[in-house]
């Protein structure tokens, strides 16, 4: 017995120095300085997903402001100095974006590889549809929808009385459907003659499919089968199947970027029906996973703290009586322009700050080939290629040298002297070019950045125009869930109760 214990022993410290003399890596002459982890293949992949705002911090006291560590398989060099970001960005030629989105995409929703030739149109081509119709003059038509389909959600139920809610459920149920219709059109209702389809669209069905699937993105994103994770393969592909272009194409109000998207994919000859739904799963799922807690936050943070409640009513009250809609006992739906939305400019700080404060996103580049990248300090770092460099925006948004007490909600954080959008803060004396990132930057940057905040402005406006809200512990603090760190805003950990009800003026 005791000469068996000692042949696997030997064994497997056989192994363990095989893999640390061939599997870890050596940090060459001009690299920051390399933390492989000590676990095969993960790294430093635990420690780093369980507080990545600590691990990264700890790691800066200890090396400096750039340093590489193994996370899963791959080597990450974390670029610190906010300063240095712009030095990363204005790397185009040496550091790829395209290809690791394109491969995380492709993971998480299954679609087609459109860098391969055979599909006769490239990534670019496809994004470029976002600015077109998600940006500039097009986003009126987008305001406008978003606007209409809100009220719809939102006023199916007039009835003064005291409604008690999640907090998170009543944002997403309202957000969810409305940005759904805004984006995929919605389905014209039956006649009473007409035998409803058994595979009709259901709503709830689709949120409940839309929140299994998320649940497991992480994971999926990380690298783990989603066909081994049955609920959510069964749950996104329920999705897909209901964003065949047989459906929608039967849809009233369908946005002009599905549009196009639809007419552009069905172009490809070899992209089968099931591969065209799989891109539309993907922007669904693009246009809500971050829009839901974002929302959830600034509804949350603005109700926790009466005077920015108080600043808002004001606000949304002032814009609504400028433009002549009557308060009183209303019949019609509210219209505010996007230009009446950009204005209501303490109503944005109230967004900026709760995304400051739930933002969590990492951005990544992926080197194409050894290069030397120069700091913003003078500093050279050598990149390997193959290695990913990455900026974790969260070390700005809670720097205490940039903003004061970066822990506590501040309502009035991003407006200036003169109640209009704040747009300088500074470190180290140092203007940032850089101090608000949630939506990332660069070739990165989220081109429905814009929508997105407007359909976050648009629900505030209206839930603080029609409804009486409070919540119900407003002393208790709810806790951000990291575990979706890297992957944009960070969700609550539970829900939390309020309660509302219509307004007297607008209820029947």
């Amino acid at each position: 017995m005791a000469v068996a214990v000692v042949y696997v022993f030997t064994i497997l410290l056989s192994i363990i120095l095989t893999w640390f003399t061939l599997c870890v890596r050596k940090r060459q002459v001009g690299e920051p300085p390399l933390e492989n982890g000590w676990i095969p293949f993960l790294g430093v992949a635990l420690e780093f997903r369980q507080n990545p705002l600590e691990f990264l911090r700890s790691k800066q006291r200890k090396y400096g402001d750039s340093f590489t560590c193994k996370i899963a398989g791959n080597f990450f060099t974390f670029i610190m100095d906010p300063f240095s970001y712009s030095a990363v960005f204005r790397q185009g030629k040496n550091l790829d974006f395209q290809t690791f989105a394109i491969e995380t995409s492709r993971k998480v929703f299954g679609h087609a590889d459109f860098n391969d030739p055979i599909y006769n149109r490239n990534y670019k081509e496809i994004h470029a549809l976002f600015r077109q119709t998600l940006q500039g003059p097009a986003l009126h038509n987008l305001t406008s929808s978003m606007m209409e389909n809100l009220q719809t959600v939102m006023l199916r139920n007039k009835t003064s009385e005291w409604t008690t809610e999640g907090l998170q459920s009543f944002s997403f149920r309202i957000m969810f459907e409305a940005g759904f219709r805004t984006l995929f059109g919605r389905e014209e209702k039956p006649s009473e003659m007409e035998n409803i389809e058994p595979k009709k669209f259901q709503m709830t069905t689709a949120m409940d499919n839309f929140n299994v699937f998320d649940r497991a993105f992480p994971e999926i994103a990380a690298g783990f089968p989603i066909y081994l994770l049955k609920k959510a393969y069964t749950a996104r592909e329920a999705l897909t199947e209901r964003l065949q272009h047989k459906y929608l194409k039967k849809n009233h109000g369908l946005s002009a970027l599905i549009e196009r998207r639809m007419n552009l994919f069905d172009q490809m000859p070899y992209l089968d029906e099931l591969g065209k739904a799989r891109t539309h799963t993907a922007m669904l799922w693009a246009s809500q996973a971050n829009t839901l807690p974002a929302t959830f936050w600034s509804l949350y943070y603005m109700l926790r703290s009466p005077e920015a409640l108080k600043v808002a009513q004001t606000e949304v009250e002032r814009v609504i009586q400028e433009s002549n809609q009557k308060l009183d006992k209303m019949k019609k739906t509210v219209v505010l322009s996007k230009e009446q939305l950009d204005s209501m400019s303490a109503l944005g700080s109230i967004i900026d700050e709760a995304l400051r404060l739930s933002s969590a996103s990492i951005m990544i580049r992926v080197a194409t080939e050894n290069f030397v990248l120069n700091m913003d300090s003078g500093k050279n770092v050598s990149i390997r290629k193959g290695d990913r460099i990455a900026m974790f925006p969260q070390m700005i948004h809670m720097d205490p040298e940039i903003y004061e007490n970066p822990t506590e909600f501040k309502f009035n954080r991003f407006l200036d002297e003169n109640g209009q959008k704040k747009t300088f803060f500074y470190k180290n004396q140092r203007k940032l070019k850089n101090f608000l990132l949630p939506f990332g930057s660069g070739v990165s940057e989220c081109p429905g950045r814009f929508f997105a905040v407007n359909e976050i402005k648009q629900f505030l406006a209206l839930v603080v125009f029609y409804y009486d809200m409070e919540l119900k512990d407003p002393a208790t603090p709810v806790d951000i869930d990291c575990s979706r760190a890297g992957l944009g805003i960070l969700p609550p950990k539970h829900d939390v109760l309020f309660r509302y009800k219509l307004k007297d003026c607008i209820s029947e």
